[in-house]
């Protein structure tokens, strides 16, 4: 393995490390922030900064972890033939689909009825992964420019008056316009969209679409160029079309006469994911990418260690987190009875219940380094085992 490859292997398991260890964040203040299901956030007009923060960060994990699925999904397809490497991907996105509506929606609500089902990052993902088995037949270049279609394009369906009920309403929403869709499945069951699955399909194709950059013939100096040039033109595409302000997201920035005015600036849309969201995104991930090439602190080596069992890590977390919810929900003197709160769509989790942001910080830090040595054992199961499943995990 030539050292060009080692680094790159490196520089992807670490920024997949940092954004899994930010994701838990975001899950542990939805589960114990005590405003969490009560105040948005990111709105300017009424957050704080240290709350703006703490969400807005969590905004780099969802676009550079499907972007470095696809670029994952082009290293991995070229160790197979083509026919295979379809299949691998199909396969795999059939089975992310599966795990999404029932075990990771049974982890965000512990609902033995699945009276919600919850269609998020791993659903997006799935279905991505399919589309990219079939699409890949055209090659890298096709899929990229599809990728970039789907990116640059899809935010001029916020100019379109598109139909708000019906069947082509639905699918819409599923796959293309959803912001927190609530579509009935029966009188008891809810399907819930947060993530709309094209536009994510378009950045894991630009992900699969730049994979290229990072074979074992491509120069390094230019791949880390090629990235650097990329993520900075992505961050000053963002910069410039925010200040414009009339296409890339569908909430325009607003003059507060204060800070919050640069927290309007960078409050743009992530469901679905506009084109500026996407742009700031992927753009800080890339120049990352470009500078971590040959880094080999200790620092991270820890965080590299999450970034190289992603599914396994994504899964336990959830689990702990909820299963740590349900153990605070009784201590704190909560009753059976209130299990389950019809204005929540997670058990053991009212809405007014929780903690001020620094002991969710403090959870959260104790969560991720909980997760450290089992990540570390499984890696190295996974390393010296060679069972088909463990290949989906």
């Amino acid at each position: 393995m030539s050292s060009s490859t080692t680094y790159r292997i490196a520089s992807i398991d670490i920024l997949r490390g940092i954004v899994m260890i930010i994701m838990a964040l975001d899950h542990t203040r939805d589960f114990f922030h005590v405003t969490a299901m009560t105040a948005n956030p990111l709105d300017p007009a009424t957050t704080t900064p240290a709350l703006f923060f703490t969400r807005w960060i969590t905004h780099l994990c969802a676009p550079t972890f499907v972007f470095l699925s696809g670029l994952s999904a082009y290293l991995s397809s070229q160790k197979k033939s083509p026919a295979k490497a379809s299949l691998f991907l199909i396969n795999r996105g059939l089975w992310l689909v599966f795990v999404e509506i029932v075990i990771v929606t049974f982890g965000l609500t512990f609902d033995p009825e699945f009276r919600f089902i919850v269609l998020q990052v791993i659903w997006a993902i799935g279905v991505s992964m399919i589309l990219l088995g079939i699409i890949k037949q055209l090659g890298h270049k096709w899929v990229l420019f599809i990728g970039l279609i789907l990116v640059f394009g899809h935010d001029l369906l916020n100019y379109a008056d598109l139909p708000q009920t019906g069947t082509f309403a639905d699918l819409m929403k599923i796959f293309l316009t959803a912001f927190g869709a609530f579509i009935p499945i029966n009188s008891s069951h809810t399907l819930g969209v947060f993530y709309a699955a094209l536009p994510w399909t378009g950045v894991m194709f630009i992900g699969y679409g730049i994979g290229y950059w990072f074979g074992k013939e491509y120069p390094v100096e230019k791949r880390k160029r090629n990235l650097l040039a990329s993520g900075l033109s992505l961050i000053a595409l963002f910069i410039v079309l925010r200040f414009i302000s009339k296409y890339g997201d569908p909430s325009p920035r607003v003059d507060l006469g204060s800070w919050r005015s640069f927290l309007s600036f960078m409050n743009v849309s992530k469901y679905p994911p506009s084109l500026l969201f996407v742009c700031i995104t992927v753009g800080i991930s890339l120049v990352f990418l470009s500078l971590t090439e040959n880094i080999k602190a200790k620092w991270s080596q820890i965080v590299s260690v999450y970034g190289k069992v992603p599914f396994f890590y994504y899964i336990l977390h959830i689990y702990i987190l909820h299963s740590l919810l349900a153990i605070i929900f009784f201590a704190t003197g909560h009753s059976a009875v209130a299990i389950r709160d019809p204005n929540s769509l997670f058990l053991f989790r009212p809405p007014n219940f929780g903690y001020n942001l620094w002991i969710v910080y403090g959870i959260w830090i104790a969560v991720v380094a909980s997760l450290y040595f089992p990540c570390r054992w499984f890696y190295k199961y996974k390393m010296s085992h060679g069972q088909w499943w463990l290949k989906y995990i």
